[in-house]
């Protein structure tokens, strides 16, 4: 009896296996529900870099900001050693600085040759004008005198040799951009402001566009010369292109890309 007793007190097995499953659901639908990830709301940066449709947008943008003009250009720089370069790498020279400024603003094929030659005088430049004429220069910057001057030469002489120059080069169809040069007031006032007068009146005279003054901004800083405080460093270079330079050579660009265009 003791065994039936104890069998009818114990509830049967699956008795006990439904209370269980049904006490679970109970327990699971009194639980709290899981919190869902809230999300940042999203601010412009945000929504700028989930987005790879701007991103490639703004490239899209940028492509079009900038004309390329596939137009062959040859630009002859001629001069001495301000053109040349003296002492710095071949890279900071003036040169090498405008036709790597000149490719970024989309002259894609534009050729600067440096034809810098130190120690030139205008009487020296005027002898190789055949050799460096075969480049057949589109444009000519042309900057001499320097040293005509720093050795105190006949200023007439300086400016027979300059028109001289810029006849030829005209003459062999190429636009010339003369550079005016001044000179430190060594020679006495009188021989200053006579060679200084030079360029403006050759300028005037055969109706060619003028850089006021090659070394402005950077003649007599210390900080862009070298040790001689004649020759600009490459941090010279740069301001004399991109502040002297391309203020004047600009619009002659325009102009001959326009005119090949029409």
């Amino acid at each position: 009896m003791k065994n039936k007793k104890t069998s009818l007190l114990t509830p049967p097995l699956y008795l006990i296996t439904i209370a269980m499953i049904s006490s679970g659901l109970l327990l699971s639908g009194c639980q709290d529900k899981p919190e869902t990830e809230t999300k940042e709301p999203q601010t412009t940066e945000t929504a700028a870099a989930d987005s790879p449709l701007d991103v490639e947008d703004a490239t899209n943008i940028n492509a079009t900001e900038q004309q390329l003009i596939s137009q062959p250009i040859t630009i002859l720089a001629l001069g001495d050693s301000l053109t040349e370069g003296l002492g710095v790498e071949r890279d900071g020279n003036y040169p090498a600085q405008l036709e790597a400024k000149l490719k970024g603003m989309g002259y894609v094929n534009v050729d600067v040759v440096n034809s810098g030659l130190s120690g030139e005088t205008s009487t020296g430049l005027v002898n190789r004008l055949d050799w460096v004429s075969q480049t057949e220069p589109d444009i000519t910057i042309l900057t001499i005198g320097a040293n005509d001057a720093i050795r105190g030469l006949d200023v007439a002489t300086i400016e027979d040799n300059i028109r001289t120059a810029v006849k030829h080069l005209q003459d062999n169809g190429s636009e010339v951009i003369l550079g005016g040069m001044q000179i430190y007031d060594n020679l006495g006032s009188e021989y200053v402001q006579s060679f200084s007068a030079i360029y403006p009146r050759i300028a005037e005279d055969m109706d060619v566009p003028m850089i006021p003054f090659f070394l402005e901004g950077v003649g007599g800083v210390s900080e862009l010369n070298q040790a001689d405080a004649i020759h600009p460093t490459k941090e010279g270079y740069t301001i004399i292109v991109n502040n002297n330079i391309l203020p004047v050579l600009k619009p002659e660009l325009e102009s001959m890309v326009a005119s090949e265009t029409d």
